[in-house]
């Protein structure tokens, strides 16, 4: 029987996917990889080379298109609004992604998959600019800034969360929240 190096390949990002969101580079180890892909761990050095370029592989597989699909679409801060709500509930339904997000800058020096990531990035503040009376392009790419890591650290900072809320803190609420706050956001203007 043939050996199917794409289904082995796809079972070690998935396992990698699940255990580098929950422990990071450091945390994770490659008989934990092997373990959890139920392939043999030395598969991971022919595939990608070392645990380094695996982590790489890994972060370029699951944040290249993070962002990709979420047009912003309308005017004004109401679009700005309901594309951080379509960005929390993305993140909702995969929130090992924002954890990603935070280990990639925690334990790396340089972002992985630049170059598309970018271009991803470009796009949505290009759009931010369109809907908004924003002075320039910087301001927009500022403003998508500020509400990806708005919409990113309710995911990554739950205990900042804990910490400080003393009411409601379901998801509706704070989505709700995040919508009120980045529509405010894109109402101020420089």
């Amino acid at each position: 029987m043939a050996w199917d190096t794409e289904q082995t390949r796809r079972q070690l990002l998935d396992a990698g996917s699940t255990l580098f969101a929950r422990h990071g580079f450091a945390g994770t180890t490659m008989d934990a990889i092997g373990r959890e892909s139920g392939v043999n761990k030395e598969r991971v050095y022919s595939y990608f080379g070392s645990k380094s370029g695996f982590f790489a592989a890994v972060l370029d597989n699951e944040l290249s298109d993070m962002l990709a699909g979420i047009p912003i679409e309308g005017e004004g801060p109401e679009a700005v609004g309901n594309y951080a709500l379509a960005l929390f509930d993305r993140l909702e339904a995969r929130p090992g992604l924002a954890r990603l997000l935070a280990w990639e800058s925690l334990e790396l020096t340089e972002a992985v998959a630049l170059e598309c990531r970018s271009l991803s990035c470009q796009e949505l503040a290009t759009g931010l600019e369109a809907a908004l009376p924003t002075p320039d392009l910087e301001h927009a790419e500022q403003l998508l800034l500020s509400i990806v890591t708005l919409v990113v650290g309710w995911w990554t900072l739950s205990r900042v969360a804990d910490t400080i809320l003393t009411g409601d803190t379901t998801p509706e609420t704070r989505r709700a929240t995040l919508r009120a706050d980045a529509e405010a956001l894109a109402g101020v203007r420089r």
